[in-house]
Formats: structure tokens, sequence, C-alpha cells
């Protein structure tokens, strides 16, 4: 079900730029693969945080392309984004993974 506040057709990187003060995590997938949890909140979320987050992610193996998309789709769609949010520091913040890249967003 898409949600009545999400255009399907806008660009997300357009509609949500990268912060000049955007702090980058990297790491490797499973296979190798290197990865980053982007936050882009302005709010300078806690490095020990962020790395378990990422961490999270990595274990869970939400980072690159899968067949089903965590709402049930049967199709592949390489530009799809799957989100949900993550609390920190006792404050809700969205989500979203794109391939090998996860962004924390403010909502």
């Amino acid at each position: 079900m898409q949600s009545e506040f999400v255009d399907p057709l806008a660009d997300f990187d357009a509609s949500n730029p990268l912060r000049a003060d955007a702090s980058v995590l990297r790491a490797e997938t499973r296979r190798g693969k290197p990865c980053y949890l982007i936050d882009n909140t302005g709010d300078a979320l806690p490095q020990a945080e962020l790395r378990e987050i990422l961490q999270g992610l990595i274990e869970a193996e939400l980072f690159g392309f899968r067949t089903l998309s965590a709402s049930g789709g049967e199709a592949i769609h390489l530009d799809r984004r799957e989100s949900a949010h993550v609390q920190v520091g006792g404050k809700l913040y969205r989500l979203i993974v794109y391939r090998y890249e996860a962004r924390i967003e403010p909502f």
C-alpha cells in the first residue's frame, strides 16, 4: 500500500538533498560490498548509535538488490526505496534503505 503522503514520481534526492553537515559511515556487507549509513538529520546523532544501526542493517542483510519488497511487492524495481523508522535518543527519524545506502532523515 502506497502512502498518500509519498509521491512515487518525485525525485527522492531532489526532495531530500544531503545537508552540508551530513555524517557518513562506511562499512561492508557480508558479501564484501561497500555500504553506507548517512545521518542527514542535522541533529549530529551519536556515532556509536549510528554504528549499531549500520551493523544491524548489515546483519539483517538489508543492503543490495532484493527480489521482493518489504511491503510484499512481487516485482524487482531497481529504484525502489524501503523505509521504516528508527529511534535515536528518544526521537523518531525516517530510515530509508536504497541498494547499498541507508539514510536517516527527519520526519
